[in-house]
């Protein structure tokens, strides 16, 4: 199995992309449990504190790779 490489831009770019879909998928289920009046408040709030933690991966990547990207380039 390969490592995860912060200098290979396709490994940080399909990362993010990862990311960004398990945030969409959790932003769709958070919403379905509101709607649908699930009663586990709980389950809710650590639903979106995953979401909120995958916000935070996605832009400390983005904000790894403009580094990268302007260190090639400067």
């Amino acid at each position: 199995m390969r490592r995860f490489n912060l200098n290979d831009d396709s490994d940080t770019q399909f990362t993010i992309e990862q990311l960004r879909i398990e945030h969409r998928d959790l932003d769709e289920i958070i919403s379905i449990l509101i709607k649908t009046g699930h009663e586990d408040e709980m389950r809710i709030q650590r639903l979106k504190k995953k979401k909120l933690s995958l916000r935070d991966r996605i832009v400390w990547l983005e904000n790894m790779q403009k580094q990268h990207v302007s260190a090639e380039h400067g």
